[in-house]
């Protein structure tokens, strides 16, 4: 560089360095709490919607088969976790922390599968359970869990689109030392994912369908992983896809 460029003084004050750095620093956290806010804000709508899908499926219930005392309870509980996420949004605060305690994964997917039921018959999807895993307790977050577990069936529904077979399957494998790993697959009829898709399927707002938001995947990923476990897909165009979520098994 030439002394004349070296040299050259700009009109404007120069600050010093650490002034500068140090708006750059809080010019930098505002970012990033602003696409933190968008995240959780989207994040909460998105679950949200997937509360409402037990009233929508009891007012469908009531219309053509009358009062059913069972779904009425369980739309009760789902009003619960509505109003604790929209009080969570409310007060922009961190992320809940997770209420860790034994929880049964065929009971909490029988009860996520029977608020989608009525979904997958008007849809001609055909249900299959196949539960192999001998021990089915975690330890975990029950309405996390419930999340993720409502994402991945949705996912799936909406991939086949219709007349085709959704199948929820568990079994146990080793895991760490002295222990098992509880996995738990959503495996759909739909058409598949083309493999350029596939590593990007977890990222906050990636979606290829016309309403997607993107959100239902990268919040069962986040599930997972804050219960120090895992998702995976295994897929193939024409030949559906399958979501294999691995848990640490209780002892």
């Amino acid at each position: 560089m030439s002394a004349s460029h070296s040299e050259k003084k700009s009109s404007r004050p120069v600050e010093p360095a650490s002034a500068a750095g140090n708006d750059l620093q809080d010019n930098l956290r505002r970012l990033d709490r602003l696409a933190n806010l968008g995240l959780v804000s989207a994040s909460l709508a998105h679950e949200i919607k997937n509360g409402l899908v037990a009233i929508k499926t009891y007012v469908e219930i009531l219309l053509e088969k009358g009062e059913d005392r069972e779904m009425a309870g369980v739309v009760r509980r789902e009003l619960v976790r509505i109003d604790g996420l929209a009080t969570q949004m409310l007060r922009l605060s961190a992320p809940k922390s997770k209420a860790l305690a034994p929880v049964s994964i065929h009971h909490l997917l029988d009860l996520s599968l029977r608020l989608l039921e009525h979904q997958m018959s008007g849809r001609m999807i055909v249900l299959k359970r196949d539960y192999r895993a001998g021990s089915d307790l975690v330890r975990g977050d029950e309405s996390q869990l419930q999340q993720a577990f409502m994402n991945l069936v949705l996912n799936g529904v909406e991939a086949i689109g219709s007349n085709g077979e959704l199948t929820v399957r568990t079994e146990t494998a080793p895991g760490g030392p002295g222990g098992n790993t509880l996995k738990i697959y959503f495996q759909d009829t739909g058409p598949g994912i083309s493999p350029e898709h596939l590593s990007r399927l977890f990222e906050p707002f990636f979606t290829t369908k016309q309403n997607g938001t993107g959100l239902g995947l990268a919040i069962s990923r986040r599930v997972a992983e804050d219960h120090l476990g895992n998702i995976e897909v295994v897929s193939e165009l024409g030949r559906g896809s399958t979501f294999i979520i691995s848990l640490a098994a209780e002892r």
